[in-house]
């Protein structure tokens, strides 16, 4: 008799026990979103996309993990909480190194944007050389909308860097930089070949 009650009181202790290693581990759970919401406040998904998505990434195969042991009698869900555990880390990581990411982005459009003003300058003193013949008069005008367009793009990227978005100033910058360079060289072309010093 002692031993079928011992025995009873261990399939119950034994019931209890895998039945608080089934629940899910809510509490980490959200801790990790806590995390993942935090960095992406900080801009993480704009200055470290694929480090933010790998989070993200990690985080839904844990769900994904998670929802599929729910269906099962006996859960055992340790394997999930060190996966949480280390998503969590790494979301506080990815949140850390936003910081100096934006600087690298910041310095980078700065050096950008002195440098296309130098070169737009000189596109401006240029522009007025270029030969004047009639099939010239349609390039010309071409290139003159061209300018405009990169003088724009630059008034863009000045404000954008202004209001602290550097990473879309810097690749409205890149692009508008890209053309600037491109003009340049096709005017300072057509000079040579018109054999007119610039």
């Amino acid at each position: 008799m002692k031993n079928k009650v011992l025995l009873g009181l261990a399939a119950v202790a034994m019931v209890a026990f895998l039945a608080s290693c089934g629940k899910a581990p809510q509490a980490q759970i959200d801790a990790t979103n806590a995390a993942i919401e935090a960095a992406k406040a900080a801009e993480a998904n704009v200055y470290l996309p694929a480090e933010f998505a790998q989070v993200q990434d990690s985080l839904n195969a844990v769900l994904a993990n998670i929802e599929a042991k729910k269906s099962k009698l006996f859960k055992n869900f340790s394997d999930e909480k060190v996966k949480l555990d280390s998503t969590l880390a790494l979301a506080n990581q990815v949140a850390a190194n936003v910081g100096a990411k934006k600087d690298e982005v910041k310095k980078e459009a700065e050096t950008l944007l002195t440098d296309i003003k130098a070169v737009i300058e000189q596109n401006t003193k240029l522009f007025p050389k270029l030969p004047k013949g009639k099939e010239g008069a349609a390039v010309i005008e071409q290139i003159k909308s061209e300018l405009a367009t990169v003088d724009n793009s630059v008034v863009e990227a000045q404000g954008l860097f202004d209001k602290g978005a550097f990473m879309d100033a810097l690749n409205k910058i890149k692009a508008a930089k890209e053309k600037a360079d491109g003009l340049n060289t096709e005017i300072k072309d057509a000079l040579t070949k018109a054999r007119i010093k610039f």
